[in-house]
C-alpha cells in the first residue's frame, strides 16, 4: 500500500495529525498495534490542556464532542515553596476565560481515534506492529508483523518516548533520568476545589493537585523513586492520607478513587526532530518533567505546526523533502528549548537542601507574586498566547 504520509501511533499526537490532515490532498495511513478503549470510572492519566491547544481541537471539531460533563478548568493556580515562598496565578487577572482544561486522556484518544477513522483520505491500520524500516530517495518503507508492507514519502513517529521510528531511523538523543517516578491517582474531596489547582515544591518532590468535575482532583507527585515505590504500596486509605497531609489538608480528607500508578521521569532531546523522510512529534520528539504540565500541549504544537506545512505544501512538492520538513523543526525548536531548560532547571533547583538556595528559590516565588505584570505575561506565555 502506498500514502503520501504514514503515521505510526494514534494516540493524542498522532491521532490530532491525522484530524488535522483530513480533507488535504494528502493519503495518510495510521498505523497502531491496538484500538483504544473508554476506560472505567475516571481515567489516572489526566492532562492539563492550554487555552491555545483546546481552540486547536476545537479546530478539529474534537473539543466540542468530548462530555463537558467530565472536563473541569482551572481559574486560579497557588504555588508553594518549600521554605515559605508562594505564587498565585489568577485566570481573571491575566484575562482569560481559564488557565487551563483538565481532561482524561482515555476520552480524548478516543474521540480522536473515531474522528479521523471517518475522514476519506485517511487509513487506518490496525492492529499491526513495524517490524522493518528501510529509507530511499523516493519513499520510506514499513513492514509490518504480518507481512504486508507500506509506502510513503513520509513517516510520521507519534510512537512515544521509546519511539520504534526514530531508533530505527538512526536520530540520537540524549537522555537525562530523574531517578524520580511519577505517581498519580483521582482522589474524591471532603472540601470544593473552587476550580483551583496547587502544587508544592516539597523535599520528596513535586506534588501537584488538579481539579476534576465535582470535589474530586488528580494529583502528580513527582517523587525520589524510594519514596514513589513507598507510595505504591500504601492501600487506598494509607495514600489518601498521605496524599492529604502532604497537601496541607487544604481540601480536607480525601478518598482514593483511583488506584495510584508511577512511571519513570526522564528528560529526552533530540537534536535531530527531522531527517530525510522522517519527522518526529510528541513524546517521539521531547520529553520533558511534568512539573510544568506541558508535555501534550508541545505535542499539540508540534502537530499544529507539522500539519500547517504540509497542508501548504503544493500539490507537486514531495513532503518527505529534507528541505521541507527543515522549516517544522525551525520552528518548534526554540519552543522546545525553552520548556526543557526551564523544567530541567526548576527541578534542579528545588532538590538542593542547601539553605542559601533555598532562601533564593523562595525568595524568587515572593518576589514574582508582587509583579503583576510579569505573573500575568507568565500565564499568557503558558496558555500559548504569546
Amino acid at each position: 500500500m502506498d500514502f503520501d504520509i504514514l503515521i505510526v501511533g494514534a494516540g493524542l499526537a498522532g491521532g490530532s495529525l491525522a484530524c488535522a490532515l483530513a480533507g488535504s490532498h494528502l493519503s495518510v495511513g495510521v498505523i497502531e498495534h491496538r484500538a483504544p478503549h473508554r476506560p472505567e470510572g475516571w481515567d489516572a492519566r489526566i492532562y492539563a490542556i492550554s487555552p491555545a491547544n483546546v481552540a486547536f481541537l476545537q479546530r478539529l471539531r474534537i473539543w466540542p464532542h468530548l462530555d463537558a460533563a467530565r472536563i473541569s478548568r482551572v481559574e486560579r493556580m497557588a504555588v508553594f515553596g518549600d521554605r515559605g515562598g508562594r505564587l498565585d496565578f489568577s485566570a481573571w487577572e491575566s484575562g482569560l476565560d481559564a488557565l487551563a482544561w483538565i481532561a482524561e486522556a482515555g476520552p480524548l484518544t478516543l474521540e480522536l481515534w473515531e474522528t479521523l477513522r471517518r475522514q476519506p483520505n485517511v487509513r487506518v491500520i490496525c492492529p499491526a506492529r513495524p517490524q522493518s524500516l528501510n529509507i530511499d530517495a523516493q519513499a520510506a518503507t514499513i513492514s509490518l508483523d504480518d507481512g504486508r508492507t507500506l509506502r510513503a514519502k513520509l513517516i510520521v513517529a507519534a510512537d512515544g518516548a521509546d519511539s520504534w521510528v526514530r531508533g530505527n531511523a538512526g536520530l540520537a538523543i540524549r537522555t537525562t533520568a530523574y531517578q524520580e517516578l511519577g505517581v498519580v491517582a483521582n482522589f474524591e474531596t471532603e472540601l470544593a476545589h473552587r476550580d483551583t489547582a496547587y502544587q508544592w515544591f516539597r523535599s520528596d518532590g513535586v506534588l501537584a493537585w488538579l481539579p476534576l468535575p465535582g470535589q474530586r482532583i488528580t494529583i502528580v507527585w513527582s517523587t525520589p523513586e524510594e519514596h514513589a515505590k513507598a507510595l505504591l504500596a500504601l492501600s487506598a486509605e494509607e495514600l489518601a492520607e498521605s496524599v492529604a497531609a502532604a497537601g496541607g489538608r487544604c481540601l480536607g480528607q480525601l478518598k482514593t478513587i483511583t488506584p495510584a500508578a508511577g512511571f519513570p521521569l526522564r528528560l529526552i532531546q533530540v537534536p535531530h526532530t527531522v531527517a530525510p523522510r522522517i519527522a518526529l512529534i510528541g513524546d517521539a520528539a521531547h520529553a520533558i518533567h511534568p512539573l510544568s504540565g506541558h508535555g501534550i500541549n508541545l505535542g499539540f504544537q508540534d502537530v499544529e505546526t507539522l500539519a500547517a506545512v504540509l497542508n501548504t505544501a503544493p500539490a507537486w512538492r514531495d513532503v518527505g523533502e529534507f528541505d521541507l520538513l527543515r522549516r517544522y523543526a525551525r520552528a518548534r525548536a526554540e519552543e522546545v528549548r525553552l520548556m526543557q531548560g526551564t523544567t530541567h532547571l526548576l527541578d534542579r533547583l528545588f532538590r538542593p537542601t542547601n539553605p542559601l538556595l533555598a532562601g533564593l528559590r523562595n525568595t524568587g516565588l515572593n518576589l514574582t507574586s508582587r509583579l503583576p505584570l510579569l505573573k500575568s505575561a507568565m500565564v499568557r506565555y503558558a496558555a500559548g498566547l504569546i
